[in-house]
C-alpha cells in the first residue's frame, strides 16, 4: 500500500534489462559494434518513453538518474539560461520538496519566487497563476498530480496561460505519468520530469522531457551525452528497463485505472463511513485512481504506520522524501489543514499487484487500529474524561 514511494519492478522489465547487465556491456558512445548495440537499445527506449507522453520527437527525452535530477535540471536549467530575460519563478505551496528546495536555493542566487496557494482540495486555480505572472517570469512549475493527496491539476489551462505570457511550463509528472493519460502537446507542457520506478521500472533512472526549442543550461558537464544536456555514460540497463516499463504502462493504463479506481472508491467509502473521526484529504473523485489519503482525529500518524507495519501492511503518512522529519505534511498545511490534524494522516497508494485480498485485509485492520490508538491518545477528550 505504498506504491508512491516505490513500485516493484515488473518481471518483464527485469527480463528486458538482464542482457545489458551481463551479455551486452557496450557504451553507447563507442563506435564499435558493442557500442552500436547499446546505442540502439537506448534510442529504442527513448522512443518508448516519448510515446507514453506523446512527445513529438524522441530526441525531446533526456535520460537522467531519476526525477529529482530531472526537476533540478528543468528548474535550474531554465532559470540560469534565461536569467537575462527575467528572474521570477512561479510554483505552488504543495509541490514536491525537490521542486520547493530547488526554488528556495535559486532565491539565494538572485531569483524571486512566488508560491501560489491551493484550495482545500489541493487544487491550483489557474487564475491565481495568471495573477502571479509578471514580465520577468520565465518559468512556472506545477505538478501534474499531487503524490500525497492525489489532486490532478488543470495543467492544460495553466499551460495555455504560460504560453500567452511567454513563460516556460515545467510539470512534475512523477505521480501522474503511467497512472493517468498525459499528453505534453495537448497540455502545452515545455518540460516534464518523469520517474522510472513509479511505473514499475528500475530505480535510479528517470527522464526530462524538453520540448524542441526550449533552451536550458546543463547542470552536468563532460562528454556531451544526451544532447549535451546531461553528460556521463548512460545507464543502459536502467534505460532499457525504463523504456519497457513505459511501453507496458501505455498499453495497460486504461485497464489499471479502472481496476484501481474501484479499490480506491471502496476504501474511501468504507474507511470514511466505518471509522470514527476520519476525514478524506483531497477530492473524493478528482484524484489519481490509486490514491487514498485520510486523517484521523487524535491519532499520531507514525504510531498508525508502525501498527500497520506489525500487521504486514506497508503504508505512509506523506511523501517518502519527507517521512524522516517529524513535521506535518507541507501539502496538508498548504491546503489549510491545522498541524495537529495533519499529524494523523494515513496515505495508501496502490499499483499493479494490489489485489482484492490486499484491500480486504487493509479494511479489516485499519478501523480497529485507529480505534485502539484513539483510546490510548492523551489528546482524545473521551480519554481525558
Amino acid at each position: 500500500m505504498d506504491y508512491a514511494s516505490a513500485s516493484p519492478v515488473d518481471p518483464r522489465v527485469s527480463e528486458a534489462m538482464l542482457p545489458f547487465v551481463s551479455e551486452r556491456p557496450g557504451n553507447p558512445s563507442s563506435i564499435h559494434f558493442a557500442g552500436a548495440e547499446a546505442r540502439e537499445a537506448v534510442e529504442f527506449a527513448r522512443r518508448q518513453v516519448a510515446e507514453l507522453i506523446n512527445a513529438e520527437n524522441p530526441g525531446e527525452i533526456v535520460f537522467t538518474s531519476g526525477a529529482t535530477e530531472s526537476i533540478n535540471m528543468a528548474i535550474k536549467g531554465v532559470a540560469f539560461r534565461n536569467a537575462d530575460k527575467g528572474k521570477r519563478l512561479i510554483t505552488t505551496t504543495i509541490e514536491h520538496m525537490s521542486v520547493l528546495n530547488t526554488v528556495k536555493l535559486l532565491t539565494t542566487r538572485g531569483f524571486d519566487a512566488t508560491l501560489v496557494p491551493v484550495d482545500g482540495f489541493g487544487f491550483v486555480d489557474p487564475a491565481r497563476v495568471d495573477e502571479a505572472i509578471t514580465k520577468d517570469t520565465t518559468l512556472i512549475s506545477v505538478s501534474y498530480a499531487n503524490g500525497e493527496v492525489g489532486s490532478v491539476q488543470p495543467i492544460k489551462d495553466i499551460g495555455k496561460i504560460a504560453r500567452e505570457h511567454g513563460a516556460y511550463l515545467h510539470v512534475d509528472g512523477v505521480a501522474a505519468v503511467g497512472r493517468t493519460p498525459v499528453d505534453v502537446r495537448v497540455d502545452s507542457i515545455d518540460l516534464m520530469s518523469i520517474s522510472s520506478n513509479d511505473i514499475c521500472g528500475p530505480k535510479g533512472v528517470g527522464a526530462l522531457y524538453v520540448k524542441k526549442g526550449v533552451k536550458i543550461e546543463p547542470l552536468i558537464h563532460g562528454g556531451g551525452q544526451e544532447r549535451g544536456l546531461r553528460s556521463g555514460s548512460e545507464n543502459v540497463p536502467g534505460i532499457v528497463g525504463f523504456g519497457k516499463a513505459a511501453e507496458m504502462a501505455g498499453k495497460e493504463m486504461s485497464g489499471e485505472i479502472a481496476r484501481l479506481k474501484k479499490f480506491r472508491d471502496r476504501m474511501i467509502r468504507e474507511i470514511g463511513s466505518g471509522t470514527k473521526g476520519a476525514h478524506l484529504n483531497g477530492h473524493p473523485e478528482k484524484r489519481l485512481a490509486n490514491n487514498v489519503n485520510f486523517r484521523f482525529d487524535y491519532i499520531e500518524g507514525e504510531a498508525l504506520i508502525l501498527r500497520l507495519n506489525d500487521m504486514g501492511i506497508a503504508a505512509a503518512t506523506s511523501s517518502a522524501c519527507t517521512s524522516k522529519t517529524l513535521e506535518p505534511s507541507h501539502v496538508l498545511r498548504g491546503m489549510g489543514v491545522p498541524p495537529e490534524e495533519a499529524q494523523g494522516t494515513l496515505l495508501l497508494t496502490m499499483g499493479r499487484w494490489t489485489s482484492d485480498e490486499d484491500v480486504n485485509y487493509v479494511l479489516e485492520n485499519v478501523p480497529g487500529i485507529v480505534d485502539l490508538l484513539r483510546k490510548m491518545s492523551p489528546l482524545n477528550p473521551e480519554t481525558e474524561a
